[in-house]
């Protein structure tokens, strides 16, 4: 029988669990806990944290963005991950070195995550930077489509070689617009053949091998009015014409690039009626309880391949691996270049 989860994930408020939060963990419409930076002190923390998570709820998917460079919740205790524009840059010099070094990036990320107690990091982003979007600018792995599809692709076989799941954002393409999504409403005035040929292209490549994917909360009016995590069109599309079997999950329902679908509630059952499985709400404990006392009823399947199913990795066992020790030393020594 194929497990079921809540379709909602939350955050926290700080390194423990508080009363308040073990009762909405076990509300069940949670499906998910996302952690931030407030929530992590240190590797060993984290740990004990996801341990007392499901001490309440053991099935919930919990979740971290750990892209490396400026977008990294923990640092204390794991690699610090260069942006992943340097790891585009050491591809100009040297293809195959990156690309190997890609791969093994991504197989540390996956390790040094499950040995914390995590099932899965928001990563690896595929949005191609043209030079526009500071939110999204060194986050990206290059200015090329076809080098972003290949990098990615192999930090991809990295995550899976660690036996974690890979999210891919922020579909179709979040390189294009210069609004932060955060604060206000992004409209992206390409057409879909300029998208197809451009942004699309490493979805395209990697829908079949991603187990997540996230929508962007960007307007494209030449194809849909709406945001593309509220869009039957551009979630149908990727569904069929990209051919992706893996979780859609929403971008955070706070966010202001949301906001266009009404209240948190309204976000919320917009985003799942469009075709997202699961849906984050942070930063806001409010909208959170409203979100999931309206989605009681509804339940997600995909979810349970995103779990971390092997033995995790013992964490102060990993620095024993020489794999993990070449490649901590590699990036580390990147992120001070």
């Amino acid at each position: 029988m194929t497990q079921t989860f809540g379709p909602v994930m939350l955050d926290l408020d700080g390194h423990e669990l508080s009363a308040e939060e073990r009762s909405l963990l076990e509300h069940p419409a949670t499906g998910g806990v996302i952690l931030f930076g407030r929530n992590t002190r240190d590797a060993h923390q984290v740990r004990e944290l996801c341990r007392s998570i499901r001490e309440v709820r053991p099935d919930l998917l919990l979740g971290i963005d750990q892209e490396g460079g400026r977008v990294q919740r923990l640092k204390d205790g794991v690699t610090r991950l260069p942006p992943m524009s340097r790891l585009g840059q050491e591809y100009l010099d040297s293809p195959e070195t990156a690309v190997r070094l890609c791969q093994d990036a991504g197989w540390l990320l996956g390790m040094e995550m499950a040995a914390c107690g995590l099932d899965l990091s928001f990563a690896p982003v595929l949005d191609v930077d043209v030079g526009l979007s500071s939110v999204i600018g060194d986050r990206s792995f290059a200015g090329d489509p076809e080098t972003v599809a290949l990098l990615a692709g192999a930090f991809v076989e990295g995550l899976h070689d660690a036996g974690m799941a890979a999210v891919g954002k922020h579909f179709p393409g979040h390189g294009g617009v210069k609004a932060d999504t955060h604060h206000e409403v992004a409209r992206d005035e390409r057409s879909l053949d300029e998208l197809r040929q451009h942004d699309l292209v490493p979805f395209q490549s990697l829908a079949p091998k991603l187990d997540g994917m996230m929508p962007a909360h960007v307007v494209y009016p030449a194809f849909d009015l709406r945001p593309a995590g509220f869009s039957r069109p551009w979630l149908g599309m990727l569904r069929e014409s990209l051919g992706f079997k893996g979780l859609i999950f929403s971008d955070d329902l706070t966010m202001a690039g949301a906001q266009v679908a009404g209240g948190p509630v309204e976000r919320a059952q917009a985003a799942l009626d469009a075709g997202c499985d699961m849906v984050l709400v942070c930063n806001d404990r409010a909208a959170a309880k409203a979100v999931l006392d309206a989605c009681a009823e509804r339940t997600v399947r995909r979810a349970s391949r995103l779990r971390y199913g092997r033995a995790r990795p013992d964490l102060d066992a990993l620095p024993a691996l020489s794999r993990w020790r070449r490649v901590h030393a590699r990036l580390e020594a990147m992120t001070s270049d």
